[in-house]
């Protein structure tokens, strides 16, 4: 908004040709009054006087009219001074409402790009989020899986090795006793009749003597151990075979618990790493909605405070509008008397 600064110029310039024209004025009929007065004091010398008192009313009438002129200068000086300094105060609050305008307008704009910049780093973070909880609940889901895998495996395994444990022990004590479960023992024709004979003496439990015959005769594919086609029906060779089931059932235990711990700390590191990941994001989807509140509030702010400065700037330039009218028409009118 522009306003007009070539006002105080016109105005003090009308000002200095009003003045000089009154002063011109004044001077003209001062000196028609002189005038008047030096043919009037001829004519008093010559014995005529009412022409004396028509003088004095002259020289009165004068003094009168050069009284009203300086008066009227005085109040009209006076009132373009105000007009000139009013002029002056309504400019710079003109020049300062331009300024807090644009100011105003640089903020709302910074906002509302603040608020765009947020919102996508809000919705990228969000989709981060998304991704890091479901890698989340995946990794957990795959570790109650193994961890389920595993206990079923660790409880076979030991249960194959105390079974195991439990048989040679029971055979080795059958071979240093010699009694009718040993005889019955080395005339068992294959392993099916070596634990039936253990089973008939109570030395062992049926189910024990299952599982046993079940894993020779599978070839110990379960637990890595040899083929049940090794197998001889005396107790030594008994002995020997068990015992290379059973440390082939600790060994695959004790890899299964080395794996189990690996898995476990793999699977602790990924964890925390993640809980980690969704933390932060957390925090910064918080921040991102707490800028996005700040530059929102910020924006209205601006904007209500625009508008009022808006309304106060129209208004002074409508007053300086007003103000310049007043004043030249007063200055027009005041030359025309």
């Amino acid at each position: 908004i522009k306003a007009p600064t070539s006002f105080e110029r016109s105005l003090h310039q009308r000002t200095r040709a009003v003045s000089s024209h009154r002063d011109t004025s004044i001077a003209m009929m001062f000196r028609r009054v002189a005038a008047a007065a030096f043919a009037a004091s001829f004519a008093t010398a010559a014995g005529e006087s009412p022409v004396g008192k028509v003088l004095q009313l002259m020289s009165d009438l004068s003094a009168k009219i050069l009284k009203e002129g300086e008066d009227a200068q005085k109040v009209y000086s006076e009132f373009a001074e105000w007009c000139e300094e009013r002029s002056k105060q309504l400019s710079f609050e003109i020049k300062t409402g331009d300024g807090e305008v644009a100011d105003l307008k640089a903020t709302i704009a910074k906002a509302e790009s603040d608020v765009s910049s947020l919102e996508a780093r809000l919705e990228k973070l969000a989709s981060e989020l998304s991704t890091d909880e479901a890698d989340l609940k995946a990794a957990m889901h795959i570790r109650e899986t193994e961890q389920a895998a595993f206990a079923a495996s660790e409880k076979e395994l030991s249960e194959t090795v105390d079974t195991l444990q439990r048989a040679i022990s029971i055979i080795e004590r059958e071979m240093r006793k010699g009694g009718s479960a040993m005889l019955q023992l080395k005339n068992a024709a294959g392993l099916v009749q070596a634990m039936n004979a253990l089973v008939h003496a109570s030395a062992i439990s049926t189910a024990d003597a299952r599982k046993i015959t079940a894993l020779v005769q599978s070839g110990g594919e379960d637990v890595g151990a040899p083929a049940g086609a090794v197998y001889e029906s005396h107790s030594d060779n008994m002995v020997d075979t068990l015992t290379g089931l059973m440390e082939e059932a600790e060994e695959q235990l004790d890899a299964a618990r080395k794996k189990e711990t690996a898995d476990t700390h793999a699977f602790e590191m990924l964890q925390q790493s993640l809980k980690d990941e969704i933390k932060y994001g957390q925090k910064e989807i918080d921040e991102a909605k707490a800028g996005i509140a700040g530059a929102g509030a910020t924006k209205a702010k601006a904007e209500g405070d625009l508008g009022m400065t808006s309304k106060e700037l129209a208004a002074d330039v409508k007053s300086l509008g007003d103000l310049h009218h007043e004043c030249m028409t007063k200055a027009e009118d005041f030359e025309a008397e």
